[in-house]
């Protein structure tokens, strides 16, 4: 009975478990053990901050100090983050999707056998000191699958900025995806955390926004591919500590991604208070493959730390930038007349011959031609056609271009033009005869933007057509000195014929390719000045800096809307690269009407231009822009390399002011503005000037002025006195303005 019984139970398991059930099952594989490693402080200083790493046991790299310099490094050894660390929280030096971590990833790769789990662990690193940059590098590894990340710190010393990015290689047998790829992670340590970002539009650009972080994340992001400044900017500044933004105290972390395209800055704050500053290239439809032996190079991210508030942070970045961030540093630019509010696309070669001749007659430097010289078949008379054919339009200017640039030479002058080679109307021959290169969604509607479609710089081909147009445009004469190189939409329903399959490719591609062909411009035109513009300041920052002299800050020319404007921009970037224009009244853009002066007054705050028709001025506008200009020529070299100090915010009350100090403190300029009415009480504003030596005298002379608006206008006093609330200006009246001269004597 019990033998029956048995012999039916195994019939019954013969019958209803398959025969991979009833296998005996393999033995697992071990797991790979981490390695144990010896732990180390690696420190990246400059000459006066300290951003300090540290390897474990366990060989987990983490970030235990940004800031002022510490004697004893080492002492950080060892140090306690909590028990946080145990459940995937606590500061990483790049955080990566796997083991422990919960938080925001620096980098998430999705392997050949669909795994996403990827563990850094410290192996080794090394230092090259060259003159002022020290170059830290330090190499990771994931001990599974043998990816490596190099982590690169660049400390710029004497300027105290910091440059980070990454490189990752594909140690392993087969192709893998990064899905997400930042340039950096930073951690910090605070009680609060106040952030200064900014946003806009077109002829709105780089408004300030500022808030206090809370627990989770705070994501500022562009997905416009191009263009992709206009509403965002990569770059921001943290006020430690407090609630309020400073300008002159408490600590103050700034950054700035050196990246053209796409981008993301993340901030995440846990639970135990650290806050987690990611950034880097948007992973917004951009997985980017690597075969086995490939790498991949992050962009630069930039960041510096002062306990002088946001005025200290900012002139870091200013010095690093006139050092090493922009192509010419700051070289002085020549003051120009730019022709595109004086003509717009209606103009003959005598017309432009009348601006050249009215633009020398005022002192200016440079005349630039802009948009409508070109085009033939499909005529640039608007903005509807022309765009990719650029051959010169004979019935505008008969003589050519070179005509033209030898006259302003022979005036003294010298001569730019406008390019925007990265775009095509429909109306064209190249649409015409080269669809292939246009960005498109296959089967999609090809929407236009700005009358116009985009060309698919991921692709080679084009890469050499957008080279040739700037090389075609110079070749037209030997007189060409400036390039105003344009681009005026951003990218919708992208897609690539080129790429094919791999569309992910796009976005970064595009902006690698645009790089690509700017280097091969600069190797070949070294010494040419190139504005970059973007529909006004949709690519304003410093990955384009790095090619270009100077950003067009906006396409508001409006004197008003520009105090806000170059607030903002003057947080992260220097004045020798933005370009501020005196155009007509009522303003083009805005309707609003200002006077003259405050339009020279605000416009000399950076490089300066006019945007206008000079023979609507009248005899008396034209010898006091001529007054303007000369007078502009006495302090520039203020502008372009002195240390700036914001007086008075247009954010915080009815005034708005700044100055530049020469490195010596032996000269400075000053700039006040009175943006709202005050009443006959408050006739004067005091403002506490900064930057000067408090034991020199200095004489203040008021510029462009016929009746001084300051009693001591042409005397001496001491650097103490106009610090510490000496100087009281009459600005009463709304948008009145004063500029002032000071010297040491």
């Amino acid at each position: 009975m019990i033998k029956n019984i048995c012999l039916a139970a195994v019939a019954f398991m013969l019958a209803f478990f398959p025969a991979d059930a009833r296998r005996t099952p393999k033995t697992a594989p071990a797991p790979v053990v981490k390695p144990e490693v010896s732990p180390c402080i690696i420190p990246v200083e400059t000459d006066g901050t300290q951003l300090l790493l540290a390897a474990d046991r366990e060989g987990t790299l983490r970030i235990v100090h940004y800031g002022a310099k510490v004697a004893d490094p080492d002492s950080f050894l060892g140090y306690r983050f909590g028990m946080g660390i145990r459940y995937g929280e606590g500061p990483m030096a790049y955080p990566t999707a796997g083991g422990l971590e919960h938080g925001q990833t620096a980098l998430h790769v999705k392997y050949a056998d669909g795994t996403h789990n990827t563990e850094l662990c410290y192996v080794s690193h090394g230092k090259k000191l060259d003159g002022n940059v020290c170059e830290t590098s330090v190499l990771l590894k994931d001990y599974v699958t043998n990816l490596e990340v190099k982590l690169i710190y660049t400390a710029y010393l004497k300027e105290d900025v910091i440059q980070a990015r990454a490189e990752i290689l594909n140690g392993g047998k087969s192709v893998l995806e990064l899905l997400e790829y930042a340039s950096s992670c930073l951690d910090l340590l605070s009680d609060k955390y106040l952030l200064t970002h900014f946003h806009g539009d077109w002829a709105y650009e780089m408004q300030v926004d500022r808030e206090l972080l809370t627990h989770d994340t705070k994501v500022i992001e562009s997905r416009r591919g191009v263009q992709t400044t206009s509403h965002k900017n990569p770059s921001f500044l943290l006020s430690l500590s407090t609630s309020e933004f400073r300008e002159d105290e408490g600590e103050v972390v700034a950054g700035a991604l050196e990246w053209s395209g796409n981008f993301r800055l993340s901030f995440q704050q846990d639970e135990s208070g650290h806050l987690r500053v990611l950034s880097g290239i948007s992973p917004y439809a951009s997985a980017w493959k690597l075969k086995a032996g490939e790498s991949f190079v992050t962009p630069a991210m930039l960041y510096t730390w002062s306990d002088k508030g946001g005025g200290g942070a900012s002139r870091n970045l200013h010095r690093w930038a006139r050092n090493y961030g922009v192509y010419g540093g700051a070289k002085i630019k020549p003051t120009l007349l730019n022709s595109w509010e004086g003509a717009y696309f209606s103009f003959t070669t005598e017309t432009l011959l009348r601006m050249i001749d009215d633009a020398a007659a005022m002192g200016l430097e440079m005349f630039v031609l802009d948009d409508g010289w070109f085009g033939n078949e499909f005529p640039r008379d608007n903005d509807r056609a022309g765009l990719g054919d650029w051959d010169l339009n004979r019935s505008k200017i008969p003589e050519g271009i070179d005509y033209l640039a030898s006259y302003a030479h022979s005036k003294g002058l010298k001569f730019g033009i406008w390019i925007e080679p990265e775009m095509v109307n429909p109306a064209s021959v190249l649409a015409r005869e080269h669809p292939e290169w246009i960005v498109k969604a296959p089967g999609r509607e090809n929407y236009q933007i700005r009358n116009q479609w985009i060309l698919d710089l991921s692709n080679p081909k084009v890469q050499d057509f957008v080279f040739g147009v700037f090389d075609r445009t110079m070749s037209q004469s030997p007189s060409i000195d400036y390039v105003k190189w344009d681009c005026n939409r951003s990218v919708a329903s992208f897609g690539s014929d080129f790429l094919g399959a791999d569309q992910d490719r796009f976005y970064v591609s595009y902006i690698q390719g645009l790089y690509k062909v700017m280097e091969r411009v600069r190797q070949k035109y070294p010494d040419t000045l190139i504005q970059c513009c973007s529909g006004g300041g949709s690519r304003v920052d410093y990955g384009s800096l790095a090619w270009c002299d100077e950003f067009w800050t906006s396409d508001n020319t409006d004197a008003v809307s520009r105090i806000r404007i170059q607030y903002g921009s003057s947080l992260i970037y220097p004045a020798c690269v933005m370009a501020s224009h005196v155009s007509a009244v009522p303003n083009h853009q805005t309707g609003d009407v200002t006077s003259l002066k405050f339009r020279f007054d605000m416009a000399c705050a950076g490089r300066l231009g006019m945007e206008l028709q000079p023979r609507n001025m009248s005899a008396d506008e034209r010898a006091f822009a001529a007054r303007c200009i000369e007078s502009y020529k006495q302090f520039r070299d203020l502008v372009y390399t002195g240390d700036l100090y914001r007086l008075a915010s247009p954010y915080d009350g009815d005034y708005y002011a700044l100055m530049y100090v020469s490195e010596d403190r032996s000269r400075a300029v000053v700039f006040t503005y009175c943006l709202r009415y005050r009443n006959r009480s408050q006739a004067t504003h005091t403002f506490r000037l900064k930057g000067l030596d408090p034991d020199r005298l200095y004489k203040v002379t008021e510029l462009n002025a016929d009746a001084p608006c300051w009693r001591g206008d042409g005397q001496c006093f001491s650097g103490s006195f106009l610090e510490g609330g000496g100087f009281n200006p009459e600005l009463l009246k709304p948008r009145s303005s004063a500029v002032f001269l000071l010297e040491a004597r």
